[in-house]
C-alpha cells in the first residue's frame, strides 16, 4: 500500500497564483495531485524552496497535503537559470528533512528537482519518479527564431535524471515517444498518465452569466491563458487578431496571464507596442493572471480559446477550455495532439502561421452551430482526464517502482 510520497518543486510552489512568473500549469497539476492523493489516504508533502522570508516553514493545504519551504540560496525570487547552483543545497536540505519521516517515494517535477531528487534518491536509497513538464532539447526543435538554445547543463542534467529514475512520467503518448527519441529513455522504466482535470470546477456554464459576472460587452471573444513568454505563441494570437477583426469588429481578444521567464517582461511590452501597430490596442485586453477558482468563467465567456504553444507536455489550458464546453484552436504540437481532438472538439494547426490560426478561429465565430456541436462534444472528451483515473494510474506506478503487487 502507498501512503507517502514527497513531491519536489524546487522552482516553483502549488501555492502559488498560476499565471504569474514561473507559476503556471505546473503548480496546477501539483497542487491538484496533492489534494487528490490527500483525499484518498496518501500523505503528500511537497518540498518547494523558500521565496519569501516570511514563508512559513511548513504550510497545511488540507489535511495529509503540507508544503515546506526549504532554503536554498536567497529567500527571494530567482529566474530558473540562477537556481542550478542551489540545487544542491535543496537536496542537502530536503534530504535532512526526509531522514526525519522517510517517504515510500519521491516524485520530483521538471529537471532542476529531478536533478536534487537523484542527489537524495543517492543518499537514502528512496525510490524516485520524475515528471519532467518540459524537456529542452523539445523546446528547442520548436523554439521562436532568434531565441536562445536551452543551456547544455539541462540537457545534460535531463539525461541523467532519465537514466537514474526509478520511474520516468509523461503526460502523454507522444513525450514518451520524445524521451525516447530525444534522450534514449529505458522504455522499461518510461510510465504515461495524463493529468486531470477538476471537472467539479470546470464544467459547462451560462455564456450570458459568465460574460456578466465578468463585465464583457456583447461581441465575439477569443481568448487566450498562460504565462506571457515566447515558448506559449501569444504573439500568433494577437497577429491573427487583425485577421479575425477584418470579419468580426466587435471581437476582443482576452489575454489572461502575467510575464514569465528571462524574457517575459519584453514580451509583453513587444505585444502591446503590436497592437498598437496593428491598431488593434482597443481590441485586445492584457488581464493579467487571475485566480484559479475564476478561471471557468473566462473559459465559459469565451467563443474559442486560442493556445498557440511552440511546446507543451499536455496542454492543460486547452483540456480546462473544452471542460467547460469551449472549443480550442491549439498548435499541432506535443500533448495538445492528444488533448484536442481533431475537426470534433477543436481544430489543430501546423505551425505558428498567425493566418492559419485566425481562419481556424473564425470558423467557429462564422458558424455559431459548428462552435456550440464542439463545445459538447469537447465535454465529453474532457472526461478522459480526471483526478480520479490520475490517482488510480500514479499508484500503480509507484507500486512497480516500489517492487509492490
Amino acid at each position: 500500500m502507498i501512503d507517502s510520497i514527497a513531491f519536489l518543486s524546487m522552482h516553483t510552489s502549488p501555492l502559488l497564483q498560476p499565471g504569474s512568473g514561473d507559476a503556471g500549469g505546473m503548480n496546477v497539476y501539483i497542487d491538484e495531485l496533492s489534494r487528490t492523493m490527500a483525499a484518498r489516504g496518501v500523505r503528500a508533502d511537497v518540498y518547494t524552496r523558500r521565496i519569501d522570508p516570511d514563508d512559513p516553514e511548513v504550510v497545511e493545504v488540507v489535511p495529509g497535503y503540507r508544503v515546506f519551504h526549504v532554503d536554498a540560496g536567497p529567500a527571494s525570487p530567482l529566474p530558473v537559470a540562477a537556481l542550478p547552483k542551489h540545487v544542491r543545497l535543496f537536496a542537502r536540505q530536503v534530504e535532512a528533512l526526509l531522514r526525519l519521516d522517510p517517504p515510500q517515494i519521491i516524485h520530483s517535477h521538471y529537471w532542476l528537482s529531478g536533478w536534487a531528487g537523484l542527489l537524495v534518491k543517492r543518499s537514502l536509497g528512496i525510490p524516485l519518479a520524475n515528471s519532467f513538464h518540459t524537456l529542452g532539447r523539445v523546446k528547442d526543435e520548436s523554439r521562436r527564431p532568434g531565441e536562445p538554445p536551452e543551456s547544455l547543463l539541462r540537457i545534460a542534467a535531463e539525461h541523467e535524471v532519465i537514466e537514474g529514475s526509478d520511474c520516468v512520467m509523461a503526460s502523454t503518448p507522444i513525450e514518451a515517444q520524445e524521451l525516447l527519441e530525444f534522450y534514449g529513455a529505458d522504455p522499461n522504466r518510461l510510465c504515461t498518465s495524463p493529468p486531470g482535470v477538476d471537472h467539479r470546477l470546470f464544467r459547462p456554464g451560462s455564456k450570458n452569466r459568465a460574460r456578466q459576472r465578468l463585465g464583457l460587452a456583447a461581441g465575439a471573444v477569443v481568448l487566450f491563458v498562460g504565462r506571457i513568454q515566447p515558448i506559449k505563441g501569444v504573439d500568433v494570437a494577437v497577429e491573427a487578431m487583425a485577421t479575425i477583426v477584418d470579419r468580426h469588429r466587435d471581437a476582443t481578444l482576452m489575454v489572461v496571464g502575467g510575464p514569465s521567464g528571462p524574457r517575459g517582461l519584453s514580451e509583453m511590452s513587444a505585444l502591446r507596442r503590436r497592437a498598437v501597430e496593428l491598431g488593434l490596442a482597443a481590441k485586445i485586453r492584457f488581464v493579467g493572471p487571475v485566480p484559479h477558482g475564476l478561471v471557468p468563467d473566462l473559459y465559459r465567456a469565451a467563443d474559442v480559446v486560442m493556445v498557440p504553444s511552440r511546446s507543451e507536455s499536455f496542454g492543460l489550458v486547452a483540456a480546462e477550455a473544452q471542460a467547460c464546453g469551449t472549443p480550442v484552436v491549439a498548435t499541432r504540437i506535443g500533448g495538445l495532439t492528444d488533448v484536442v481532438d481533431d475537426g470534433s472538439t477543436g481544430f489543430l494547426i501546423d505551425g505558428w502561421d498567425p493566418e492559419d490560426h485566425a481562419e481556424a478561429v473564425l470558423r467557429f465565430l462564422d458558424d455559431p452551430e459548428l462552435a456550440a456541436k464542439m463545445g459538447a462534444s469537447a465535454v465529453k472528451w474532457s472526461r478522459r482526464f480526471s483526478w480520479d483515473a490520475t490517482f488510480r494510474r500514479y499508484i500503480e506506478l509507484y507500486k512497480g517502482a516500489l517492487g509492490l503487487s
